[in-house]
């Protein structure tokens, strides 16, 4: 019964049109160029179609998604970042009151909706069951939301502690508070884990055994740049640090050598990234070679922009990601 619910979703959201989660999630990857390494100003990420996001809103003006089926609308914190971020970037480079307003829309929803998990961490939920390749139970939360969180509520801190509206310390207190479950192991209520290698991750969705998502991993990661970069707080600069090092020892276990995978989940079959995922990881390794300077992160980059030329590897790709999803969803 659970597939069948998932099945006729995921039936609703793709093939019968209208407004849907996905109106909020497929824009076209885009590296933002008004970025400065080593200094908090605009989002790395452009998220600009996701700032005029077309979908359903709250009376306050926050963004909900439709998921359709049984999860119907609801707050998904990471979309209430990312929406705030592409606001941000674009009031910065317009001015516009209106996306500024936008912005701390979603950052004042942001900093009062932190929750305490059961291990007594401060985390965004989602109130809502999610299919993976096992179901999350609501609440659940995720690294990737602490990182995204994180780096709107320090934009939010910056604009209010620059234009000297107030002392208000909130902001930053609840990036604070956020922060600290990247301290900690997903077994005793926190993000991280650590492989037999030695190498942290940060992980997306918590399950045993982890699943190591590329996306989430490097945008959680961001959030913990942005947070050295405000606080000069050493011990999110060795989090971010121990990310970077994780990536390089890693990489080359999500090249397939045609495409790149979207997890490292530990199944027969492996889960091929879908052409969005596989060009926000194109995306997302050219920001971290702006933030490192490291030449991998370049490398293949690169390469994996020259699979995306191929119509047999686009090919081969989407077989192996549907036979994926219907073997293992």
């Amino acid at each position: 019964m659970p597939r069948l619910s998932y099945y006729r979703r995921i039936f609703s959201a793709y093939l019968l049109g209208g407004k849907s989660h996905l109106t909020f999630w497929h824009e076209t990857p885009t590296e933002n160029p008004h970025t400065t390494p080593g200094e908090l100003g605009q989002y790395y990420m452009q998220f600009a179609e996701k700032a005029d996001y077309q979908g359903a809103y709250d009376s306050a003006g926050v963004p909900q998604l439709d998921y359709h089926g049984q999860i119907g609308l609801q707050y998904n914190p990471i979309a209430i970042a990312q929406y705030g971020l592409g606001n941000y970037n674009l009031f910065r480079q317009t001015a516009d009151p209106d996306r500024r307003q936008k912005f701390f829309v979603a950052a004042d929803w942001l900093a009062s909706h932190l929750e305490q998990n059961a291990q007594g961490f401060a985390v965004w939920n989602h109130h809502f069951d999610w299919e993976y390749r096992d179901t999350l139970r609501a609440p659940w939360y995720s690294a990737l939301a602490q990182g995204q969180g994180i780096s709107v509520l320090l934009r939010a801190h910056r604009e209010t502690r620059t234009e000297k509206e107030s002392d208000d310390t909130r902001y930053l207190a609840a990036a604070r508070r956020a922060l600290a479950c990247f301290h900690v192991p997903m077994k005793d209520g926190g993000v991280a884990f650590t492989d037999e290698s030695g190498d942290r991750w940060f992980e997306e969705y918590i399950v045993s055994p982890p699943t190591h998502i590329l996306n989430g991993f490097i945008w959680a990661a961001w959030g913990l740049y942005d947070y050295f970069l405000t606080t000069q707080d050493t011990s999110a600069q060795e989090l971010f640090s121990s990310a970077v090092r994780t990536l390089l020892h890693n990489l080359d276990r999500y090249d397939l050598g045609f495409w790149s995978l979207y997890e490292q989940s530990g199944t027969r079959l492996p889960m091929v990234a879908s052409p969005f995922y596989h060009q926000l990881h194109i995306v997302q390794l050219r920001v971290m070679h702006r933030l490192t300077g490291q030449s991998t992160f370049a490398r293949v980059a690169d390469r994996w922009e020259t699979y995306t030329h191929s119509r047999l590897n686009r090919a081969r790709a989407l077989a192996y990601k549907s036979v994926f999803k219907l073997c293992y969803y």
